[in-house]
This record gives C-alpha cells, structure tokens and sequence, in this order.
C-alpha cells in the first residue's frame, strides 16, 4: 500500500487555471467515490480550496500519478495536454511531509495562517460522508490536523496576517488606502464573505453585505454590518469605495454589462476572492476601477522576525509526522476493526430483519430502508470504536479491540 498525491496550486498555476480543477462539495463528494471504485485505490480524500485543489489516495503501490491526473482530467472534463505542467504529485514520505506542512499553515500564501487547517479537517469529513477515506488517510489526515491545532495554539507567528483579506487590507494600506470611514460591499455570506465583512469592519470600514431574499431571514452576518438583497447590489455599487465578492456560486456576480447601467462617480476597488472569479476580469480595464484577484495579494518573502516561530513549528510537525509513522508500521488492526464493523452490520441485520419483513410497505422501500440502516450502523460502530483509540492508550484500545473481536468468535 502506498500514499499518493497530485495536487495545483498558486505558485504554479493562475487562479484561471486553478478553476479548472476546482471542486464544490457536491462534486468532491462525487469525484473520490469515482477515484475509490478504481482498481487498486483503497481510498480518497479531496482538498479544494481557493488557492490549490489535491487529491489524496491510499492505493497499491503500482499506481502513479500519470493515472491519477487522466482520471482527475476526466472527471473534469478537461483536456489534460495543456495542463499537466501546473500539477505537482509526491508520494510515500514526500506526501505525508507535504500534507503535514501545509495543514500547519506552513506552505500557506500567508505564512502562519489557519484558514488551511479548518479546510483539510472539512475535506477528511467529507471524505467520510462519502464513505471515500479509509483507515491510512483517515489517520493521516488526523494526525496532520493534531499537528496544524498545536502550532495553532504553541506557536506566536509574529505579524502573520490570518487571512487573505486581511493581506488585501495591508496591500491596499501600502498603496495609500484606507478602510476607515470608506463605504464597501462584500457580495457573498460564506465563510470568505462572514471574514471579509468582520474585517473591513474592524477596520473601519462601512460595510453592508449582500443576502439573497429567499434566505434573508435565516442568514447571520458579522456584527455591525448592515444587509441589502443581492438582486439590489448594483444600486449600492455606486456609492462604494470597495467591493469585494467571495462566493461559490459558478456564476459571475459582477459583469461588464451590468457596469454599463450605473454612473460611477469616484475610484472603484474590486476584490475578487473567490475561485473561480466572481468579477469579470475586463471590469480591471475600466476606468476609475482597480480590480484584484486572489493572487494579487501573495507574500514573496517571509518575516525575519518568523524565523523564530517557524523552527518551532517545525519541531511539531516532526514529532507528529514520527507518531503517524509509527502508527503506520502496526496499522494491522484497521482489518480488524473494519471485521467488527462488519459482523457488527451483520448482527444488526439478523435482528431486524423479521420486523423489516412485517413493516407495510413496498419491497423496494423496504431494500432502500434496510441499506440505510446499515450504513448509520457502521458509521455508529466507526464512532465507537474510533473514539476509544482516540481516548485511550494504545495497549488498552488494543484490548479493547480483542474484547470485541472475542464478542463474534463466541457468537
């Protein structure tokens, strides 16, 4: 069994060419069961942020990443020819290292910044609502966050911006602009879009953002800003300083046609922070417009004064890398657990069955009901059982797992 990974990003590859690649959820979700019923992959983990998209497989070790990128190009629909020079892939001790740095925020555009660690903990659990992961990436995704939440809370990265927008703020400071007082719209209520509001807020800025009607009464937005239905957003664009939009909607949110409708009366900023863009790229050719995107704002160098911290966090993720390691060389209780899990499903079924088979209703139904019940009951034992590894030391959860493997031998 071996680790791989193939995976884009900003330093090679313009937010363009990332969107390409890039995954909602839904089609995450979608794509690593597509991965995961390919001979020889035993399971897949996807990363898709606005800055780099990765796919993660635990696979035999005859497979590379030439596979990976035909099948990810595929499922894309993408003619792979053009584009395989922006992918990087690693594999074995080069992957796990890869993953356990940038989980730390260590690879970061920002050095030290989080963002990166709340996203590689969503794709895990997307991962396993797709029943996508298995035990080596489940434990190795795991791991690398233990890591990220320690540097989190051990490590002080001096001046280091959290995120994006809070770089935009600075760059835009270096330039002679300033938040305070200056009116600005942010289009978009998702996590991107609830940060920049609360930062130009922070900042001083007057800032109102945008909700779309049908979900006006049920969305929360950061303290001190005001609301405006997204199909009014126009009327406001006049009287902004700045605008920036962070949605994940495929669609554009500001084109050059509606530009065309209103009078700008002073300078524009448009910030376009989400991947693909939201603002259309020849809004920048206008007069009286600035418009950035996501890699407007990269940091070339790092902070002197990091240096300190950086070593620091270093230690950690060599030390957690070590427990992965070590945890990778006895992994021979995953069968094991995954053989409970199965005999656990197994005794569910037996027990029910006879009252499925009295409950009135179609066969079909019936089939569907029981599939359902199965699943909720392997996730519960997964639960279980993984949370008795994670509370307990290993040779008591080893017990443990001899206790229940005993429990069936008996049955």
């Amino acid at each position: 069994m071996s680790i791989f990974m193939i995976g884009i990003d900003h330093n090679k590859a313009s937010v363009d060419v990332r969107a390409l690649f890039s995954f909602t959820k839904k089609a995450a979700g979608e794509a690593m069961l597509a991965f995961k019923e390919l001979d020889g992959i035993h399971g897949c983990v996807i990363l898709s942020t606005c800055n780099r998209m990765e796919v993660w497989v635990s696979a035999q070790k005859d497979w590379d990443a030439d596979r990976l990128y035909g099948q990810l190009c595929a499922l894309r629909q993408v003619s792979g020819g053009p584009y395989r020079g922006y992918f990087v892939s690693r594999k074995e001790r080069e992957a796990v290292e890869h993953l356990f740095y940038l989980t730390s925020g260590l690879k970061s555009q920002i050095l030290g910044e989080d963002q990166i660690l709340t996203q590689v903990k969503d794709a895990l659990s997307l991962a396993r609502e797709a029943f996508s992961t298995d035990g080596v990436l489940e434990v190795l995704f795991r791991m690398a966050v233990t890591a990220g939440k320690r540097i989190k809370t051990e490590v002080a990265f001096h001046r280091a911006d959290p995120s994006v927008i809070h770089q935009a703020i600075r760059t835009l400071q270096q330039k002679g602009f300033e938040v305070q007082g200056r009116r600005c719209m942010v289009i978009g209520n998702g996590e991107m879009g609830k940060m920049a509001a609360q930062t130009l807020t922070e900042a001083g800025g007057e800032v109102t953002v945008t909700i779309r009607q049908y979900r006006s009464g049920m969305v929360n937005i950061p303290q001190g800003c005001q609301r405006i239905d997204y199909g009014r957003r126009m009327e406001l664009v006049p009287q902004c300083d700045l605008v920036v939009s962070a949605t994940a909607s495929p669609n554009l949110t500001l084109r050059e046609e509606l530009f065309k409708e209103i009078t700008l009366t002073k300078p524009l900023i448009l910030i376009d922070l989400a991947v693909p863009r939201d603002i259309e790229t020849g809004l920048g050719k206008w007069e009286g417009i600035t418009l950035y995107d996501m890699d407007s704002f990269r940091v070339s160098e790092t902070d002197p004064e990091m240096e300190e911290s950086f070593q620091q966090a270093d230690g950690i993720v060599r030390e957690q890398m070590d427990e992965f390691y070590q945890w990778l060389e006895g992994r021979d209780v995953i069968p094991r657990i995954q053989k409970i899990q199965s005999e656990s499903v197994r005794d569910l079924d037996l027990r029910i069955h006879k009252v499925l088979q009295k409950t009135p209703m179609e066969e079909a139904d019936r089939q569907k009901l029981a599939q359902t019940i199965e699943k909720a009951a392997g996730k519960v034992v997964n639960k279980l059982i993984f949370g008795l590894r994670d509370n307990l030391e290993k040779e008591v959860f080893l017990e443990c797992v001899a206790g229940l493997e005993k429990v069936y031998e008996d049955a």
